[in-house]
């Protein structure tokens, strides 16, 4: 089983996505336990604070180390883990990552925020720090949702059909393939006859060969060194 802690100061904000869908099934099912906590029950200070002003100047505030160390030694405890910060400056997260991080038995996810977090943290307690695009978000709570759910749905016994993973996009650096389901005609515009031919050979050639196309046509980039 799969257990995932978040480490955020809007802990409030996770409750609908824990609680709705897959995320939901799989905690229900005891595949995945997912645990979120409050970075500001770990401040010293009676103001429950988290940040300050940065050393040498600047804009903005910058998260402390003192709460976010205390968190992670109390959430750890003797377990082993594997620690991930969100924050812009990371590795850009994919579906290879996620599959990885999906055989990990214990996640801690450091949602980064303000102008980021003391250096202390990332050096003696981040394991990996995940960047999900090349832009800025008001804070780490949002990449830490894409995280869970990514690697939540490929935890073995999660999903129904296990079948569904082979086929979804970025499997193979593909782009998935386009879906189609009644009714057959709709607004004018025809489902493929390829796909209501019965032939699953040729469907699935079919399939192959639009999965190309798509991928060429949106996301060339993944088919850099991809066998032709």
């Amino acid at each position: 089983m799969l257990r995932i802690d978040i480490i955020t100061i809007f802990p409030r904000v996770f409750r609908p996505i824990l609680q709705e869908s897959i995320i939901k099934r799989a905690q229900q099912k005891k595949k995945v336990v997912i645990q979120v906590h409050d970075l500001r029950d770990y401040s010293l200070g009676k103001h429950r604070k988290v940040d300050d002003r940065p050393f040498g100047g600047g804009p903005g505030m910058v998260m402390m180390p003192q709460p976010i160390f205390d968190a992670v030694a109390k959430i750890k405890g003797r377990r082993k883990v594997k620690t991930i910060l969100t924050c812009p400056g990371g590795e850009r997260f994919n579906q290879k990552m996620a599959k990885k991080l999906s055989q990990e038995k214990n996640l801690v996810i450091l949602c980064g925020h303000y102008e980021g977090i003391d250096e202390r943290v990332r050096v003696k307690l981040v394991d990996q720090s995940i960047s999900v695009g090349d832009y800025v978000l008001t804070g780490g709570e949002i990449p830490a949702m894409i995280l869970a759910d990514a690697i939540t749905r490929l935890v073995p016994g999660v999903l129904g059909k296990e079948e569904s993973l082979i086929r979804e996009s970025f499997e193979g650096n593909l782009l998935e393939y386009p879906q189609y389901t009644r009714p057959a005609n709709f607004h004018g515009i025809k489902v493929p006859d390829m796909l209501l031919s019965g032939n699953h050979k040729e469907i699935e050639e079919w399939r192959s060969r639009e999965s190309l196309s798509r991928t060429k046509r949106l996301r060339p980039d993944l088919l850099t060194g991809h066998s032709l």
